[in-house]
C-alpha cells in the first residue's frame, strides 16, 4: 500500500486543453490524456506526469456539470489509500460525513469511493481491492 497520506489528486476543470495549458506554462508539466470509459462522452481526464520517486501523481477531470454540482464541492479532489476502501467508507456517515458514491471499480486501477467530510469537502478513497 502507498504510504504517502494521499495517493492521488484530480483538479476539476471546465476546460482541459486550457487547464493543461496553463499547468503546463506554470509548472512545465507534459500530459497524458487517457482514454474515456465505455460510453461516457462527457469525461475528460489527463495525468500529470511523473517524476521518479514522486510517490503521489494526479490528473485534470473534466466532467460534464461536477463543477455545478450541488450535492458535491467538486474542484479538487484529494484520495486517501487503504486497504479496501470499503472499511473507511463504512466509517463515513458515523463520523458526520456521506458516501457520496460507494465503492465503484477504476477498471484495471482498482476501486475508490467518493465521499463528503463534515464540512462538506469531497474526498476520496482508493484500494486495489
Amino acid at each position: 500500500m502507498n504510504t504517502n497520506i494521499i495517493c492521488w489528486f484530480e483538479i476539476y476543470v471546465d476546460d482541459i486543453e486550457r487547464a493543461k495549458k496553463f499547468y503546463s506554462e506554470v509548472l512545465g508539466n507534459k500530459f497524458t490524456d487517457a482514454p474515456s470509459p465505455e460510453g461516457s462522452d462527457d469525461f475528460k481526464m489527463s495525468f500529470f506526469s511523473t517524476a521518479e520517486n514522486q510517490g503521489v501523481s494526479g490528473a485534470l477531470v473534466e466532467m460534464k456539470e461536477a463543477r455545478n454540482n450541488d450535492s458535491a464541492n467538486t474542484s479538487t479532489i484529494v484520495y486517501f489509500p487503504c486497504n479496501d476502501c470499503s472499511v473507511e467508507e463504512s466509517r463515513v456517515a458515523k463520523a458526520g460525513g456521506q458516501v457520496f458514491r460507494s465503492k465503484m471499480s477504476i477498471g484495471e486501477y482498482g476501486f475508490i469511493s467518493l465521499c463528503l467530510d463534515s464540512e462538506n469537502n469531497t474526498f476520496g478513497l482508493y484500494s486495489m481491492q
